[in-house]
């Protein structure tokens, strides 16, 4: 098994390319003027900028997103003292995790000096090219010196991640392990093993938490730190020394709340365990192996709280959890340092967050295992994205109110928003919408209202204030899925519930369903089963009815049934022939439109003019100004083909009914996305840019260039949107994810609005009246 994942990892690291970095532009490089303004002569005017005005090199360099990883590989893992070249494979790792989780750029620079003077030399003389440097893997005692040293000499963050970030995550497990166990923090004693730089940096920021120092007893591999020991002590060991008689690790473990290994396996026993008090708290850290497993540790105290560093046992203290976001935090507001302050806001942001409603990411990632707060689950699990809001905002915080931030932002609420857009990327593009549900709530009903996803999705819009809430569902169901996922949904305060089982509207819906489906083989037993039965039917009545002003439906089972179902009921919007589906995906540098992605398979010339004219008032509601291609194999005539010959047809029809739309073709799709291969071959395009709104001659088309663009690009799905129904409905697919009922609940809330206003964008039949008998 050693063998094989020896290698994996050295195939990982191998291939395709070797190493896990590279270095990619952010500007374009692809014409003399771009050499012009990002070389000579014009980046002369960026440099006198800086020279002027310091603080200018955040904005027009990536100084202020750079952190330096830097080591001299004395201290690598649980490896030793391996040097600074095989150190690299551990530093480009941890660039990864830094640009993974917190969009942070990193250059890892491995040193080949031992002397702690001379590192800080070299250290410092990098400044002018970072916005923080965090120390890697560098031996204790020699690592407080340099962290000492260059924080004196640096006007940035320098952060030893071996030390803070772990002593940041252990104090979050310690303070919700005692919230767990209900003990006060300044009457707990602690027993520690390990007194290196890690286990030294927990124990101070515990202290800075509440901890009574005299409460705190350190054993090493000589035994007990105590006052008047002279072997293997230096200041820093010494801050802990107590007045005791103890000598050995077993004594000091007696009746102690909390025992904190920072040391290596097989420290402490069962017996010693055995010897605590009550419902101890044991962080067993040491890695690969702890100081004791869970599994012994459960023998012998079942009561116990047990944390680990190991990501296959509950309750992993992962540095993960923190350093990336408290950098974030710390650049964002040009801090100068890293205080205690901030070290503390850190820490209660990781441990609040452990309490809140788990994310659809975080399930996901854990193979679907529902974490609440508790015993096995103290502190939040690395993929949770929500601590990229959580711990950068409480640190920015944090530095502005301790005096170190050399660029405040002007508004917390707002750096929160775009701290948020960077972990749901739909956010940006999905705030116009946001704003205008939140201005007249909607009722929306949840087909599928006892779906987990739905449920989460639920507090979120109430949290959010997008909507009102309407569950179907058993009863039953729903209140135990919400205590068990424990939500803060209440019944008749955040929703509201349509019982299949119980509602006393049966006979009005079941009767005006049949009254509707009665002329296509709907008789009256079938239309009370489907009633009782079928979910989606049931949503479609209450918007029919005026029971709610809008539908989700979708999250199981095969879209073109669901659309069926809601069609039955739901008339399409005067003037137009057919719905169709638009689909929105996000990628890092766009947002783009397909269409139409579900609903009909072929369309004729007038039918893709009306859907491009119903998809690209659509757009608008995003505040995106729609640039339409209607997509062929042929480009501007190039080849005669029925695609080619559909598409110049819609474009007339086009032209005539929204002639203030900007859409060109028909065009190949490298055409319609790249401006510059456009202007090659029609240059009196009358598009401008790149189009965002793709119309595709088919559904195959559509649905699998949408497919295929989300899978290569990493993209963010919105959608799919159903366009052209009477009142507002949508229907989700089953791979939809919490954000995205999320995205779509808001979208149907502004459908319902313009709905209920008579203000529809959509006016295909006044487009038809005003051009009546032109052609």
């Amino acid at each position: 098994m050693a063998s094989d994942l020896q290698q994996k990892a050295l195939d990982y690291h191998r291939f395709p390319k070797a190493g896990k970095l590279t270095i990619s532009p952010t500007k374009p490089m692809e014409t003399q003027s771009d050499l012009a303004l990002a070389y000579s002569p014009g980046v002369a005017h960026p440099c006198l900028a800086i020279a002027e005005d310091e603080n200018q090199a955040a904005s027009l360099t990536a100084r202020g997103n750079l952190v330096g990883v830097v080591t001299n590989g004395t201290a690598v893992l649980g490896l030793g003292a391996i040097g600074p070249l095989a150190s690299k494979p551990v530093m480009e790792g941890k660039a990864v995790l830094f640009k993974k989780f917190a969009g942070v750029d990193v250059f890892d620079i491995e040193l080949n000096e031992r002397d702690p003077e001379k590192l800080v030399d070299i250290i410092a003389a990098m400044e002018p090219t970072f916005g923080g440097i965090n120390l890697e893997d560098i031996k204790a005692p020699e690592c407080f010196i340099v962290e000492k040293l260059c924080r004196e000499r640096m006007n940035i963050p320098v952060f030893h991640d071996d030390q803070h970030g772990t002593a940041i995550c252990v104090a979050a497990a310690v303070y919700n392990a005692l919230r767990v166990v209900g003990k006060d923090i300044g009457k707990v004693k602690l027993a520690a093993c390990g007194a290196g730089a890690a286990a030294l940096a927990c124990l101070k920021l515990l202290v800075s938490l509440g901890l009574p120092k005299e409460n705190i007893v350190v054993s090493d591999i000589h035994g007990v730190v105590y006052e008047g020991r002279e072997v293997e002590m230096d200041p820093y060991k010494s801050e802990f020394a107590v007045d005791t008689n103890m000598r050995t690790l077993s004594e000091a473990v007696k009746d102690a709340d909390i025992f904190l290994g920072c040391s290596g396996p097989g420290a402490l026993t069962k017996d010693m365990v055995a010897t605590m008090g009550e419902r101890p708290i044991i962080l067993a850290l040491a890695n690969p192996t702890p100081e004791i497993l869970p599994e012994e540790v459960r023998e012998v105290r079942p009561d116990a709280i047990i944390a680990t560093g190991r990501s296959d046992y509950p309750n992993q203290v992962n540095n993960v959890l923190c350093f990336p976001y408290l950098f974030r935090g710390a650049l964002d507001v040009g801090a100068t340092e890293i205080n205690e302050d901030m070290k503390i806001a850190a820490v209660k942001a990781i441990a609040d967050l452990a309490q809140a409603e788990q994310s659809d990411i975080v399930t996901k990632a854990y193979g679907g295992a529902a974490l609440s707060f508790g015993p096995e689950y103290l502190i939040p699990t690395p993929f949770d994205p929500r601590l990229y809001v959580e711990v950068a905002y409480a640190v920015a915080k944090a530095a502005m109110d301790s005096g170190v931030a050399a660029r405040p932002v002007d508004s917390l609420e707002l750096y929160r928003e775009k701290l948020r857009n960077f972990i749901y990327r739909t956010r940006f593009v999905m705030k116009p919408v946001f704003d205008k549900a939140r201005k007249q709530l909607m009722r929306v009903a949840y087909a599928e209202g006892e779906d987990e996803r739905v449920l989460s999705a639920v507090q979120t819009v109430v949290d959010e204030g997008l909507a009102l809430p309407i569950l179907v569902g058993r009863r039953k169901v729903i209140e135990f899925r919400i205590e068990k996922m424990k939500l803060r949904l209440k019944l008749d305060r955040d929703f509201q519930l349509v019982d299949p089982e119980d509602d006393p509207r049966y006979r009005e819906y079941w009767q005006a369903y049949h009254a509707i489906r009665e002329r296509e083989g709907v008789d009256p037993d079938t239309a009370r089963a489907h009633i009782r039965t079928n979910t989606t039917i049931i949503g479609a009545m209450m918007v029919h009815l005026g029971h709610a002003d809008a539908l989700v439906c979708g999250t199981y089972g095969k879209y073109s049934k669901h659309f069926n179902r809601v069609s039955g009921i739901i008339p399409l919007r005067d003037g137009v022939r057919h719905a169709s589906a638009l689909h929105l995906l996000v990628s890092n540098d766009r947002a783009l439109f397909f269409s139409d992605t579900q609903v009909r398979e072929q369309h004729t010339a007038e039918e893709l003019a009306e859907l491009t004219i119903l998809a690209a008032d659509e757009v608008k509601r995003f505040g995106i100004e729609p640039k339409v291609a209607l997509i062929s194999y042929s480009n501007f005539g190039s080849a005669d083909v029925p695609s080619a010959r559909k598409a110049q047809a819609a474009l007339k029809i086009i032209n005539r009914l929204a002639p203030e739309l900007s859409v060109e073709g028909e065009m190949k799709a490298d055409s319609a996305l790249v401006p510059e291969i456009r202007n090659t071959i029609f240059p009196n395009s009358r598009m401008e840019g790149a189009a965002n709104l793709l119309i595709m001659p088919d559904l195959d088309s559509a649905n699998i260039s949408y497919n295929i663009a989300k899978s290569l690009g990493n993209g963010i799905a919105v959608g799919p949107i159903l366009i052209g129904m009477s009142k507002s409905v949508h229907i989700t697919v089953p791979s939809v994810t919490v954000r995205g009922l999320v995205n779509i609940t808001a979208i149907a809330a502004v459908d319902a609005q313009d709905h209920q206003a008579g203000t529809m964008m959509h006016g295909l039949a006044s487009r038809k009246k005003r051009i009546k008998g032109d052609g």
